[in-house]
């Protein structure tokens, strides 16, 4: 999934209906500051965003989340050769047709977390060859952290007969402080092609770790386990 391919086509299609990124972030229930996110390819729509523009601009997801624009209804045909190619041709586009729709066609799983201070959104989308994960808008609700912290480390683990291996992460270091909440502000996880099949995932083996350093060089940790909606098929 190419976060700025996908930002262009959401321009593209903004654009073409003539609307403002504040019209259509009204359209969708979010900030004109996530839409000029989501155009500059610095995040992306939730699954259920991405689902939601695509039945209301008549676009395959599963082409909308490989960058290219596909409209559902816009198939012609032009017959200019003789019958045998023809019967030859069609023959050859269907089984084309299966094979590419079997190789590319997502399912989506939702990630979410048990854990009482913390909120987040996530999904695993997985097809037979691949799978990805998302993980966005994580919020604090463990109660007032006023603290500011030189240092903050996002971890994303895969926990696997009691061998954790790292997956993804984010931080943040700097002279300046930085406050919990406003660090997860800027989390944004994104992981694609991975090679694990989705039922890896059921065993709840995915979690998040959170460390984060005060001036004082005091280390707070914490372990966000991250549940799948349901099982996965495949």
């Amino acid at each position: 999934m190419n976060q700025e391919h996908i930002g262009k086509l959401i321009k593209q299609i903004r654009t073409k209906e003539n609307l403002s990124q504040q019209k259509f972030a009204e359209k969708y229930g979010v900030t004109y500051q996530a839409v000029s996110k989501w155009e500059n390819g610095k995040n992306i729509p939730d699954i259920i965003i991405l689902k939601q523009i695509c039945n209301d601009y008549n676009i395959n997801l599963d082409d909308f989340l490989d960058a290219k624009v596909t409209n559902k209804n816009n198939k012609k045909y032009k017959i200019a050769i003789p019958i045998l190619i023809i019967l030859i041709l069609i023959v050859i586009i269907l089984l084309l047709f299966i094979i590419l729709n079997k190789n590319n066609h997502f399912e989506f799983k939702t990630l979410s977390t048990d854990c009482d201070d913390f909120n987040l959104y996530g999904s695993l989308a997985y097809n037979d060859n691949k799978s990805a994960i998302y993980i966005s808008n994580i919020t604090y609700c463990g109660g007032d952290d006023n603290n500011t912290y030189k240092e903050i480390k996002c971890i994303l683990y895969e926990s696997n007969n009691k061998i954790k291996e790292e997956i993804s992460n984010c931080s943040y270091k700097d002279n300046d402080t930085i406050t919990l909440e406003e660090f997860l502000k800027t989390v944004n996880i994104n992981v694609d092609n991975y090679s694990k099949n989705c039922k890896s995932y059921n065993e709840n083996s995915l979690y998040l770790e959170i460390e984060a350093t005060d001036l004082n060089n005091k280390t707070i940790k914490y372990k966000i386990p991250l549940n799948l909606s349901e099982n996965c098929i495949n």
